[in-house]
């Protein structure tokens, strides 16, 4: 049976709620994934953020298969030895001091809402707290994390969502200061936002609102589920803004393929906010993904990633300055580490730069502004950024003609 019948066969059973490329995928190893034809795609989108280890690494996989035949689920009854070992090595890496698995970023979101609903409401004895959340956030799509998510037309179809959500515009810190009142219990925000355009915030901003929070006892929260886990050259990126949140949420490249996420939390909040009772999940944290976080967190120190994202940036940074000169059709680059944006001018829709670049070989994404976004896995090579900016080069020719 060829791709495009198996592609048939999906598209009669499946709920279409995905725009996919048609391309069916079969295996990966390194950094590159083969389609079910045998073609080999270089792999500058790494599942959305996920396969920071790339594919085929034997460590990972053995760890995983070796759990499997051990055990997969408890329940949170029970503790289990992964998820013990899992909890220390992610508080360690993260500098945070307790940890909460879900089974998703937007899981994590929903946690950390609530952690910082449940803290005001012990601080002041009263519910009714609301959020300050960011303008062009993504956070999920739970009803939730959508109310935190900073783009209208992710939200709109789905009113009424939750209330007391109160949008400020990232990186100005006098509308932060305008939204603020005795009612909020959290500012929320990604330190780079992804799928609003690969926006990495201003020091200056990260440090007014943490003084903000500071100041009026409200919990500042990161959303690192994108920008986490080494892709900025930290293992966190607050850690190298040097700005520590309150209450951090992780998923993506924690489990570099398992469906797991997390949300973290300093000691105070832990011990003024959630108790027994107040927050659960059947699945989340269960042996095998906590077996992927332990085995990710082993193989992220061993392979010295943030040390390798933050050697190669420089380079890869090169080569896109040298693809903006090269390319009418591009007005620059923005974003940190293996994070990165390339805008496209109005006139060249990035949805069609992404299709074409993926019938050469290449997967990249897209994010909001017409912007081409790269999230390699982490584990690249100059060589290779030598690949990528070769394909998109060809690829932009194309639509310049």
């Amino acid at each position: 049976m060829s791709m495009q019948d198996e592609i048939r066969r999906a598209d009669q059973k499946l709920l279409h709620v995905y725009s996919r490329f048609p391309v069916v995928f079969d295996h990966g190893q390194g950094v590159y994934l083969y389609d079910t034809d045998g073609k080999a795609y270089l792999d500058f989108g790494s599942g959305i953020g996920v396969s920071g280890l790339g594919y085929g690494v034997k460590a990972y996989q053995n760890a995983l298969k070796n759990q499997i035949d051990k055990l997969t689920h408890t329940s949170n009854l029970y503790y289990h030895m992964p998820m013990i070992e899992a909890a220390e090595k992610i508080t360690r890496l993260s500098g945070m001091d307790r940890v909460f698995f879900t089974n998703s970023g937007a899981e994590a979101i929903e946690g950390a809402i609530k952690t910082a609903k449940k803290y005001a409401y012990l601080r002041d004895k009263r519910a009714g707290h609301e959020i300050v959340a960011m303008q062009h956030s993504f956070h999920g799509r739970t009803v939730g994390s959508l109310s935190v998510t900073g783009t209208t037309h992710y939200r709109e179809p789905f009113y009424p969502l939750m209330d007391g959500v109160h949008f400020a515009d990232f990186n100005d810190f006098a509308t932060v200061k305008r939204v603020v009142d005795d009612n909020t219990c959290a500012i929320l925000l990604e330190p780079v936002q992804g799928e609003g355009g690969i926006y990495p915030a201003d020091p200056e901003f990260l440090r007014q609102v943490r003084a903000l929070c500071d100041e009026k006892d409200i919990l500042l929260i990161f959303d690192e589920v994108q920008c986490g886990m080494g892709r900025t050259g930290a293992f966190f990126t607050w850690q190298k803004y040097g700005i520590k949140p309150d209450i951090l949420a992780s998923a993506k490249a924690l489990g570099c393929g398992v469906p797991v996420g997390a949300f973290l939390t300093t000691e105070k909040v832990a011990e003024n906010s959630l108790e027994p009772g107040d927050h659960g999940t059947t699945y989340g944290g269960n042996p095998l993904v906590c077996t992927a976080v332990s085995t990710v967190c082993d193989l992220m120190e061993e392979f010295k990633i943030p040390e390798h994202v933050e050697k190669t940036t420089p380079y890869f940074e090169a080569k896109l300055d040298e693809l903006c000169f090269a390319h009418d059709s591009l007005m620059g680059h923005r974003g940190m580490g293996f994070m990165q944006g390339l805008l496209l001018k109005p006139s060249i829709p990035v949805g069609n730069v992404v299709s074409r670049a993926l019938e050469k070989g290449l997967i990249v994404l897209s994010a909001a502004g017409n912007v081409i976004r790269l999230l390699p896995p982490l584990v690249i090579e100059e060589a290779e950024i030598d690949q990528a900016m070769a394909i998109l080069g060809s690829v932009l020719s194309e639509f310049e003609k």
